[in-house]
């Protein structure tokens, strides 16, 4: 399963892709997506949703996980942060890829095994997790891994079997 992790911003979305199956997980790529200050709002999040797609198309993953937004002291970066958000859940879902949401503390558990753990625990653990030299960078690049990360070990606890008729039901 190639999972595109997705950190949400408008000035830098992070964006890491995870291959995963039973032997564990692989970072196949990862970087982010910029756009210029100049630019108003508006042309920003068009430049996103572009480059999604883009992304969506060379990497043609099977799920795309996103983090949640945490609203911290800065109400307006939070909006912009939001703005950004909403053109990525939008490209994700007209995709017709299955798109997965996480809260920072399931990633935070996912990857190091404690929901408040420190920024840079989870960079090292994910790291360490994808057997990488050293902490991607830039930030949005590592926290967008550690979304993918979250996804393929959610994803791989979940027992599926099949009923009559075909079915599918994840229990």
């Amino acid at each position: 399963m190639r999972i595109l992790g997705i950190d949400p911003g408008v000035a830098t979305v992070g964006f890491g892709l995870v291959e995963s199956d039973r032997t564990g997980q692989r970072m196949l790529q990862y970087g982010a997506i910029t756009t210029p200050k100049e630019l108003s709002l508006a042309e920003r999040l068009v430049q996103i949703g572009n480059d999604l797609e883009t992304l969506l198309a060379q990497f043609q993953p099977d799920a795309i996980a996103v983090e949640e937004l945490f609203f911290s002291n800065n109400i307006t970066t939070g909006i912009a942060v939001a703005h950004g958000r909403g053109i990525i859940l939008f490209t994700a879902q007209r995709s017709g890829i299955p798109l997965y949401e996480y809260t920072p503390m399931q990633v935070k558990m996912a990857v190091t095994g404690y929901g408040k753990a420190e920024k840079h625990q989870v960079m090292d653990m994910t790291r360490r997790l994808l057997k990488l030299k050293s902490v991607p960078k830039p930030d949005d690049a590592a926290d967008a891994l550690a979304i993918a990360l979250c996804h393929a070990r959610s994803a791989t606890s979940l027992l599926s079997r099949v009923q009559g008729g075909g079915v599918k039901e994840t229990i």
